[in-house]
């Protein structure tokens, strides 16, 4: 029998079913112990006063009395606590589960809109490892809703120029140098950290991000909206170019190719690997293999192993790699399976990274 203290839970859902479904999945698991389940944010309030406060709350968006958003930002403020979101993939629920997630959601678990109940049976599994990752959050670390931060205006790209002799070339030139980012838990705000930091004229990027379908396009778009760098979600083929982040879709993997002189991403559908898909150990791996010694590596915040032996693959093809430190990891897994392994050449808090991450597209980051 195991001497853990179980992970205490508070469900908040207006749906019985969902309500229900929760009840049956987590209770007589030792596990968890769920403290309750309620309709709304006001009644979780006063659940809350008569038992007592929970290590992880399972969170809808759109409820009556009080949304589920509002909720979240009056936990960031008053006592941070991890919250995984439930919401569904259609409609309204979609922006403002990214919206959560900026107010410091830890995870997503997306519903669909019929079905639900046996939805969340079928993803039990899911369900469960969401919450033991939200469990193991640095509190400390979560981050309190602040407004939105100011768009950055895109710099104009240059027209079309013509060589000598007529021919014609775009502004920017073919790169044998790549990033690679690769993150889970706490990761949408890590990553939010380091691209706001690029300058436009940034070495091509390439990341993973364990995320959802359909979230990845919306977390792009937002990203575009405030980096000077351009962000969008990946799509097959396309090519890996300075000024360019492509963040791989939602149930797809991503990988690495060459394609002569350049490099471009294949999204395919595959296997989960490490229960992941997209994976960044896919991603890593097909780097260390396309990019060789001309790669850099960054593997941040998340629960369990994916991208740690990617990371290493890397490595051992001489590229660079950096995890992220122990300080600054919402959830300190998967950079500490990096670091064990020894995957890792630097092991930087996130601030710092985004300093070796500038050092590397001049040229001058030498390890």
């Amino acid at each position: 029998m195991s001497t853990q203290t179980p992970i205490r839970v508070v469900s908040i859902d207006d749906s019985a079913v969902v309500r229900q479904a929760v009840k049956s999945i987590l209770e007589g698991d030792p596990e968890f112990e769920l403290l309750g389940v309620a309709p709304d944010p006001l009644f979780a309030k006063q659940l809350i006063l008569n038992r007592a406060w929970p290590d992880v709350f399972l969170l809808d968006i759109e409820m009556p009395r009080q949304d589920g958003l509002s909720f979240l930002r009056e936990v960031m403020e008053n006592r941070p606590t991890p919250v995984v979101v439930c919401s569904s993939l259609t409609g309204a629920g979609s922006p403002l589960a990214i919206e959560a997630l900026e107010a410091g959601a830890v995870a997503i678990i997306t519903k669909p809109k019929m079905g639900v109940g046996q939805f969340l049976s079928d993803s039990a599994r899911e369900l469960k490892e969401a919450l033991k990752s939200a469990a193991a959050a640095n509190r400390k670390l979560l981050r309190p809703f602040t407004p939105p931060p100011p768009v950055v205006a895109k710099q104009a790209q240059m027209p079309i120029s013509r060589r000598e002799g007529g021919e014609r070339t775009t502004p920017f030139t073919t790169t044998d140098r790549v990033i690679a980012i690769g993150a889970s838990t706490g990761g949408t705000t890590a990553i939010e950290t380091i691209l706001t930091a690029l300058p436009a004229e940034t070495e091509g990027i390439v990341i993973v991000q364990h995320m959802p379908e359909r979230f990845t396009a919306l977390f792009a778009d937002r990203l575009n909206q405030i980096c000077a760098i351009e962000v969008r979600e990946a799509k097959d083929g396309d090519r890996v170019r300075p000024g360019l982040a492509l963040i791989a879709p939602g149930a797809r993997q991503m990988q690495l190719k060459r394609s002569g002189a350049q490099y471009v991403v294949e999204v395919r559908d595959g296997p989960p690997v490490n229960r992941h898909k997209p994976s960044v150990d896919v991603l890593f791996k097909s780097v260390a293999a396309a990019a060789g010694g001309n790669a850099l590596g960054i593997l941040l915040t998340g629960m369990g192993d994916d991208g740690a032996r990617g990371l290493l693959a890397m490595r051992e093809a001489g590229a660079l790699t950096i995890a992220e430190d122990e300080s600054t990891c919402v959830v300190f897994g998967m950079p500490r399976v990096a670091i064990e392994l020894g995957a890792a050449i630097k092991v930087l808090p996130l601030p710092r990274i985004s300093a070796e991450l500038m050092l590397f597209s001049k040229g001058g980051l030498r390890y």
